[in-house]
């Protein structure tokens, strides 16, 4: 969870109320947020570490009390004492919400021309101007720690967006956004070592930042571009550089404490959260405006090489949206039971009015501010109606029914095979439930099926394509990220956990699912050799502890005839392994020759003879070993526990 730091007497001033530490804690939790530190500039320098001062120094420091507040990674509107102390006055009645408007120029709109190169890097850029802004030294280090705090959060470390503020007055209009080679970019930073005034080409600067110990706040975005052909730029209208981002603004537009007219522009790769970002800085500092909570807008333009603009949209958005929640769930979901009328009158004390009764009584419907970008869900609404109404209001009561809990079947006999295969000298690992599409399918030699996989629409990156199918690829990335350990005895690695299916006819409380975990035990071994009699071992060790008997022509083929009448088994239930058909598609994933099938035969599917496939095991094939980096023969085994059940 992010933390907010305050001064205390600053935040009662804006509040205009007084609290003890202890009333100060009560209320935060009441609000849903949560108050985990109370500490000044000179205790925080005692208590750390890393901190090298002489004892005149820390007297120096200041003994202002401080508060540091935990809130929500989601409220991005509580990151500065201005959204925090205005949060809290509509939740105590002390204010309404404020009406954020759009104002247009009683002149032209200023525009941000954007030149198709960026493409190659951050091809987004969203803008906006506050127009007579007064600043003090609070309001100013505020603006600036609130731009800090999206970068740390929202911003990804800037890899998603990135903020730049600028003095409009000592700029020129209409503005660009480009993207052009190192060499091509020379300006004067607002930051560096260097003599004040020193202009620095691009690539220079980066370097500059790279290696001088006076910037190393600096030094963690410089790999966010430096290996790429071009850098992303922003100018104004006499090509002056106002920003290199995500890197650092330029001088010449540096906002100080005259600055009455400020230019905010943030860069992006993902421009739905640049307009989060956006909308965040100007719901928070347009109250310093002549006029407040008003903001004017800009307009980007896209272009194409010859000049002519391809796609254009005005910014900020500041959009007030609607959402609705059924009356039922908030009751069922908070444990209370209070009129429609009244949770419209708790909406105001969280920034969600004017709200409304619709569909005869029903649903509760909401407007949402451009502050509010965490309400994404009904369950949000119910959530924030719940804050608002007060937990500590909530009776308690003795439930209606009386159950024993205990834990699933299933459960339960992963915990058990669990222990078991660890003192057989397996070690359990846990992988990612999300992988490639070239992991799950392409690199096991199976044929792409999406029909089968649970896909995502806009994955963050390449290695979170779909929910996986199997639990194979996440033993074989152990495999090959642990080459330094022995294999000279051999290397096992097992896990059980779920894969996800697409199945059509899957219910879950009344409602059509459209996909199914599905419990799996996944064991793999590697090697001097490949370890076929091992795995095939485990199958057999993990039926016995199932008390799942061999079928007889299986017993007689092994030879153990005589062990088989000390065998606990339950009635009906045997199983037996037979080769995989090698036009079977998941034959191709091992060796030709080497690949087994589990069948089972229980009451539930007709008994001895009536047979079901729940899983297979074989030597794995050479190229899929070579397309996971395993350079030691393999065997392994996937097996369906739900089966077994």
């Amino acid at each position: 969870m992010p933390t907010l730091a305050v001064e205390r007497d600053a935040l009662f001033a804006s509040l205009g109320r007084t609290y003890t530490d202890e009333e100060f804690d009560e209320l935060c939790f009441e609000f849903g947020v949560e108050l985990d530190e109370i500490t000044s500039e000179r205790e925080e320098a005692l208590k750390s570490i890393t901190v090298k001062m002489d004892k005149a120094a820390i007297a120096q420091l200041s003994t202002v009390v401080i508060y540091k507040v935990d809130v929500p990674a989601n409220r991005y509107d509580l990151l500065c004492i201005e959204g925090l102390s205005r949060a809290l006055k509509i939740f105590l009645g002390d204010m309404d919400a404020p009406v954020y408007t759009v104002v247009n120029p009683s002149s032209k709109m200023e525009t941000m021309t954007v030149h198709p190169s960026t493409a190659q890097i951050r091809p987004f850029v969203v803008c906006a101007i506050l127009r007579d802004v007064t600043f003090t030294t609070e309001r100013y280090n505020s603006f600036i720690d609130l731009q800090d705090q999206l970068h740390r959060n929202l911003c990804r470390q800037r890899t998603l967006v990135a903020i730049g503020t600028h003095d409009m007055d000592t700029t020129v209009g209409p503005y660009h956004y480009d993207a052009r080679a190192p060499d091509a970019i020379e300006f004067v930073p607002l930051v560096s070592a260097a003599p004040a005034g020193t202009a620095f080409l691009a690539g220079d600067l980066l370097e500059h930042y790279s290696t001088e110990p006076a910037c190393k706040h600096l030094k963690p975005y410089v790999p966010i571009i430096q290996n790429s052909p071009v850098y992303p730029v922003v100018l104004d209208a006499n090509d002056t550089v106002l920003s290199l981002p995500p890197i650092i603004n330029g001088d010449h537009s540096k906002i100080t404490l005259d600055t009455k007219n400020v230019f905010i522009e943030c860069t992006a790769t993902d421009l739905t959260k640049a307009n989060i970002v956006l909308d965040t800085m100007v719901t928070m500092f347009s109250e310093y405006c002549a006029t407040p909570f008003s903001v004017e807008p800009v307009e980007v333009n896209f272009v194409d090489t010859e000049g002519t603009v391809t796609k254009s949209y005005v910014t900020p958005v500041m959009a007030v949206r609607k959402e609705r929640a059924p009356v039922k769930l908030v009751n069922s979901l908070i444990g209370i039971n209070i009129t429609a009328e009244r949770m419209v009158e708790l909406c105001n004390k969280i920034q969600l009015g004017p709200a409304s009764v619709v569909n005869e009584g029903t649903e509760l419907e909401v407007s949402v501010p451009p502050t509010r970008s965490d309400i994404l869900h009904a369950v949000d609404i119910c959530e924030d109606v719940g804050i608002a109404y007060g937990y500590n209001n909530i009776v308690k009561r003795v439930p209606k029914t009386c159950t024993v809990g205990g834990e699933q079947p299933l459960n339960h006999l992963g915990d058990l095979l669990r222990e078991e295969i660890g003192r057989a000298g397996y070690i359990e690992v846990l992988t990612h439930g999300l992988c490639s599409t070239r992991d799950n399918f392409t690199a096991l030699r199976t044929p792409v099926n999406l029909a089968h996989a649970v896909t995502l629409s806009n994955p963050a990156n390449v290695e979170y394509q779909v929910v996986r199918t199997t639990l194979l690829p996440g033993l074989l990335k152990t495999l090959q990220h642990n080459k330094g350990a022995s294999f000279t005895s051999g290397f096992k690695l097992f896990e059980i956990s779920d894969v996800v299916v697409q199945d059509s006819e899957y219910v879950m409380t009344e409602t059509i699912v459209g996909c199914k975990n599905v419990r799996r035990l996944c064991a793999t071994y590697a090697g001097p050799t490949s370890g076929f009699e091992i795995i095939h071992g485990l199958v057999d060790r993990i039926m016995t502890l199932c008390e799942v008997a061999p079928e007889p022509e299986y017993v007689a083929n092994s030879g153990k005839g005589d062990e088989e009448k000390f065998r606990v088994s339950r009635e009906g239930w045997f199983y037996t392994i037979q080769g995989l058909d090698e036009n079977d598609a998941r034959a191709r994933t091992y060796f030709p020759g080497r690949a087994a099938q589990v069948f089972l035969s229980k009451p539930s599917t007709g008994g001895l003879g009536n047979r079901v496939s729940i899983g297979t095991f074989g030597i794995l094939h050479p190229e899929v070993l070579q397309n996971f980096d395993i350079q030691y023969p393999s065997s392994s085994v996937e097996l369906n526990l739900e089966a077994l059940l």
